[in-house]
C-alpha cells in the first residue's frame, strides 16, 4: 500500500504514521522520580473517587441532585485521568512510540472529558442556585429526568466540542518532526509538528475553548452572585455556615480547573508556552482529579457521615462473618 503524499512548496514530504512523546526530558533518576509521582497520584485519583461513586451509590441520604452531579463528576475525573495517565506512565518506562490512531483516540477522549467537566461544574453550580434560592420549586425542577438531561447534556457537548478538535486537528499533514513535546496527545504540540498552515487551528483553539470556559465560567459566577445574595439574607447563622461549607467546596473545585485550563488553552501564544503547559498539564490532568473527592469530602459533613456509617457496616458485617 502507498502511503499520501503531501507537497509543501517543492518538497514532497511523506505523513508521519506514529510519534515519539518526549515527556519531561531524559535522564533514568528523572524518569524513575516521575514514574513514582505519576503513580502515586494516579492511585490516589482512582481510590479517592471510587470511593465517591460507592460511597454516594450506597447510602440513601446521598440520593439527592446534588450528589447525582457529583457522582456523575467523580466518574469524569476517573475516566479522564485515565486516559492520559497509563501511556504518561508507559513514556516514563520508556515506550514513547504512540500510533498516529492511538494519539488520535486518546485526544478525542481527553477533549470529550475535560469539556464535560467544564460543562458538569457549570450544572452544579445553577443545582446550587436553584436549591438556596428556590428550594420550594427545587424538587419539581431538578426532578431524576432533568437531571439525567442535564447530565446527558454535558456529554454531548463535550463530544461536540471533541468532534470538532479531534477532526480539524487530525486532517493535518504531520511531516516536520516526530516529535511531540509533551507527555500526552494534545492540540498545542502536535500543532508544532504539522507541516501545514495552522493558523485555523490556532484561532479555532482560542475561540471554541474559550467560549466554553467563559460561557460556563459565567454561569457559575452568576449563580453564585444570586446565592450570595440569599446567604446574606439568611438570619440563620447554622444554615449560612452549612451553605458557605457546602458551596465553598464547589467554588474550590472551579477556581482550580478554570485557572488551569485557561492558562493553557484559552489565552493566545497558548501553543508557543510547551513548557509551562506540561506543567500545568499535569496539574488538570492528575491533581485537579485527585484533589476532587478529597475537597468535596473533608469539607462536607454529609459526605463524611457517610463514610462513618459505610466503615460502621462495613465493620458490623465483619464482626457478623466471624
Amino acid at each position: 500500500m502507498t502511503m499520501p503524499v503531501h507537497r509543501n512548496g517543492n518538497l514532497s514530504v511523506v505523513p508521519l504514521r506514529e510519534f515519539v512523546l518526549m515527556g519531561f526530558g531524559e535522564g533514568a533518576e528523572t524518569q524513575a522520580l516521575l514514574f513514582a509521582v505519576f503513580l502515586a497520584l494516579y492511585v490516589v485519583t482512582i481510590l479517592g473517587n471510587l470511593t465517591m461513586i460507592v460511597v454516594i451509590s450506597l447510602d440513601a441520604r446521598l440520593h439527592s441532585p446534588m450528589y447525582f452531579f457529583l457522582k456523575n463528576l467523580s466518574f469524569v475525573d476517573l475516566c479522564y485521568s485515565s486516559a492520559i495517565t497509563p501511556k504518561a506512565l508507559a513514556i516514563f518506562l520508556s515506550s514513547k512510540v504512540i500510533s498516529l490512531e492511538a494519539c488520535a483516540t486518546q485526544f478525542f477522549f481527553f477533549s470529550l472529558l475535560a469539556t464535560t467537566e467544564a460543562f458538569l461544574l457549570a450544572v452544579m453550580a445553577y443545582d446550587r442556585f436553584l436549591a438556596i434560592c428556590s428550594p420550594l420549586r427545587y424538587p419539581v425542577t431538578m426532578c431524576p429526568i432533568a437531571r439525567a438531561l442535564l447530565v446527558l447534556g454535558t456529554y454531548c457537548g463535550g463530544c461536540l466540542n471533541s468532534i470538532v478538535q479531534t477532526s480539524l486537528t487530525f486532517q493535518l499533514p504531520f511531516c516536520s518532526s516526530n516529535r511531540i513535546d509533551h507527555f500526552f496527545c494534545d492540540v498545542p504540540p502536535l500543532l508544532q509538528v504539522a507541516c501545514a498552515s495552522t493558523a485555523l487551528n490556532e484561532l479555532l483553539l482560542f475561540g471554541l475553548c474559550g467560549f466554553i470556559i467563559v460561557s460556563t465560567m459565567l454561569a457559575v459566577l452568576v449563580s453564585y452572585g444570586y446565592i450570595t445574595v440569599t446567604i446574606l439574607r439568611m438570619h440563620s447563622g447554622s444554615g449560612r455556615h452549612k451553605v458557605f461549607s457546602t458551596c465553598g467546596s464547589h467554588m474550590t473545585a472551579v477556581s482550580l480547573f478554570y485557572g488551569t485550563v485557561f492558562v493553557m488553552y484559552a489565552q493566545p501564544g497558548a501553543v508557543e508556552s510547551m513548557e509551562q503547559g506540561k506543567v500545568v498539564s499535569v496539574f488538570y490532568t492528575l491533581v485537579i482529579p485527585m484533589l476532587n473527592p478529597l475537597i468535596y469530602s473533608l469539607r462536607n459533613k454529609d459526605v463524611k457521615d457517610a463514610l462513618r456509617r459505610l466503615g460502621h457496616r462495613h465493620s458490623l458485617v465483619k464482626d457478623s462473618g466471624q
